[in-house]
């Protein structure tokens, strides 16, 4: 793929955040994983892009954004905060609690950075294992120019 949505600015681009859907789709079909919905949204939280491919199940966008969503309000790759909802189930559930509910605690929320390291945006999928939608998310991001970080174990 050519990669022509490379972005050194602050700000996540439309042609960034369409680059990474299109590529996070291409990567699962070529990994003939399931159906999968790909979430973007900006620094802010606000929804850049998003596709749902034929077949997803019911509520894999709203899925997809908690993994989203959750990164971004805690400022970690959801990796991480599957590590922490193991170790302190509590703090998972108070902060699902306080940002509305919309939290899913299990790979495939992937924080986009800039070159410089500051969080730009997130990548939210579901759709496939959890692995796989973090992969997914990854091979997106790279295809946009841009850094992932889905957080550690």
């Amino acid at each position: 793929m050519t990669n022509t949505a490379t972005s050194t600015a602050t700000d996540l681009s439309l042609e960034a955040a369409q680059t990474i859907v299109t590529a996070a789709l291409g990567h699962a079909r070529a990994g003939a994983m399931n159906p999968l919905a790909v979430c973007v949204l900006d620094a802010r939280g606000a929804l850049k892009a998003y596709a749902a491919e034929d077949g997803t199940s019911l509520n894999r966008g709203e899925i997809a954004r908690g993994k989203a969503n959750g990164a971004l309000a805690l400022g970690m790759g959801s990796r991480s905060l599957f590590k922490r909802a193991k170790d302190q189930p509590f703090f998972i559930s108070a902060a699902t609690s306080a940002i509305g509910g919309s939290l899913v605690p299990v790979p495939g929320g992937v924080l986009i950075r800039s070159a410089a390291g500051s969080i730009i945006g997130v990548v939210g999928i579901s759709g496939d294992t959890s692995d796989n939608d973090e992969a997914s998310a990854l091979a997106g991001i790279t295809a946009a120019g841009l850094v992932g970080d889905p957080g550690q174990d």
